[in-house]
């Protein structure tokens, strides 16, 4: 999957795409699983599954889990 990280807070960044990042599983799941999309949004990874928002990952706030999914199990904050 390919975003514009543009726009993406640097702490979120560290958080998902280095391999010791707190989220970097989550970004594993996202890019192994067909049924889950990701854009940024006021510099925060908005998560969504089958067009239905599931999570809000942000780089200093603690994530926003907006509906009950799998993927947030991932969490281990």
């Amino acid at each position: 999957m390919n975003i514009d990280t543009s726009d993406m807070c640097s702490h979120l960044k560290k958080k998902l795409f280095e391999p010791d990042g707190v989220y970097s599983p989550i970004w594993n799941a996202i890019e192994a699983d067909e049924e889950l999309t990701a854009v940024v949004r006021s510099r925060q990874l908005h998560i969504y599954r089958n067009g239905k928002k599931i999570l809000i990952l942000a780089g200093k706030a603690q994530p926003k889990i907006i509906n009950d999914d799998k993927l947030n199990k991932l969490l281990t904050i």
